[in-house]
């Protein structure tokens, strides 16, 4: 029987378990376990980096949400990026990246993966001919952020795919910003898809997390082959605190968007702000890509200060509701300045972003107070 989202999110790996009935799966929280014999683990756990059943109900719940067979819970998002790119990667080949993309994903290529023997072209990926024309003969993998951060830019994951595939790459998506909720990129032919679960997955801003989701249960092998070599697994306490996280995913997100859509509206008309990036605009150049692939367009919303980047740096220091911190997707509202906080590392590269920008984080509180606090920010 096929089942809604909500309820995948609630039950997916979530069985009572069985010895007491617990209906919350227990914190496995061991390092080793007793075998029945030389050679016969029980129930196939021997060592908690190579297993542990927190992290199996996690990964059991996000390969449902997702619409993958295999997905892998990590210690953080950059710990599941860097897996995934030495296991498809080898020295001299080659990557296409986003020219929008989050900075973290910017330094694991430009300062880790490229004195490894890793090459990269950043290209604008709502640009499907841009993409294409960035593809070489060792392209492995082109990576994609759809909504871009923090400009907010909308990549064509089915119209990516078939560009990737006829080149003999990976379509690879961060789905970070729109949540499995919002969109599923291996319904449109991603081949694996990238999270932050620190972000709107676990939601409460309590926890760090990655994961990988793949399409292909051989790659999965793979993959699984490789974290456990690397070791850069999710702890079980870090699991279930993303586990809980999950069980309000598509009500968090409801209220996100709702959110979202108002101060966007308001912001789109303000005398000071010269700009805003929200897919959800009509005015938005992906506006209808992301109608065709997304459930709704999120909670993420960036704008451009029209008094430059001292305003822009203002408005950040004088909002008080909306908490001035990096990261996103937690409950709460955050704002942040990226060009001196979490882009600073793409400074004076293809990816520096500019620095009137502001993004925001709309969480769900009253959206009255936020749009009051946004009001006295702006100034």
């Amino acid at each position: 029987m096929s089942h809604g989202f909500d309820t995948l999110a609630i039950h997916a790996g979530q069985d009572p378990e069985a010895r007491t009935g617990a209906v919350i799966p227990p914190i496995y929280q061991t390092s080793t376990y007793a075998q029945d014999a030389v050679g016969a683990p029980r129930n196939g756990y021997e060592y908690s980096r190579s297993g542990n059943p927190t992290r199996d109900a996690l990964q059991e719940c996000l390969a449902a949400l997702e619409g993958g067979p295999v997905a892998l819970a990590f210690a953080s998002g950059l710990a599941a990026e860097d897996t995934l790119l030495r296991t498809v990667c080898k020295p001299g080949d080659h990557v296409v990246i986003p020219d929008d993309a989050y900075g973290g994903t910017y330094r694991l290529f430009a300062r880790v993966a490229e004195r490894w023997g890793l090459d990269y072209t950043p290209a604008k990926v709502s640009d499907t001919d841009a993409v294409r024309a960035a593809i070489r003969p060792t392209t492995k993998i082109v990576w994609v952020e759809t909504p871009t951060n923090p400009l907010l830019g909308v990549a064509d994951i089915a119209t990516l795919a078939a560009v990737a595939h006829d080149a003999g790459a990976l379509l690879v998506v961060d789905n970070t910003f729109a949540s499995p909720y919002l969109q599923q990129p291996i319904a449109h032919g991603a081949d694996v898809v990238v999270h932050s679960t620190t972000k709107y997955i676990g939601g409460h801003s309590d926890v760090v997390g990655g994961a990988l989701i793949a399409a292909d249960a051989g790659l999965g092998d793979e993959l699984r082959y490789h974290q456990n070599a690397m070791g850069a697994i999710n702890g079980p306490f870090d699991a279930w605190l993303t586990l809980r996280g999950i069980k309000t995913l598509g009500v968090r997100m409801d209220r996100h968007c709702d959110n979202a859509e108002r101060i966007a509206a308001y912001l789109d008309g303000h005398a000071k702000v010269a700009q805003v990036s929200y897919p959800g605009l009509p005015s938005h150049p992906g506006h209808e890509v992301a109608a065709k692939q997304m459930r709704r367009f999120g909670g993420m919303i960036s704008f451009r200060a029209s008094g430059g980047e001292e305003h822009a740096v203002q408005i950040c220091n004088q909002a008080k509701l909306f908490v001035l911190a990096e990261s996103l997707g937690g409950v709460e509202s955050l704002i942040e300045h990226p060009g001196r906080m979490t882009h600073a590392s793409a400074a004076g590269s293809p990816l520096e972003v500019p620095g009137d920008l502001v993004r925001l984080s709309v969480g769900i509180e009253t959206v009255d107070d936020l749009l009051a606090d946004l009001e006295q920010a702006l100034g």
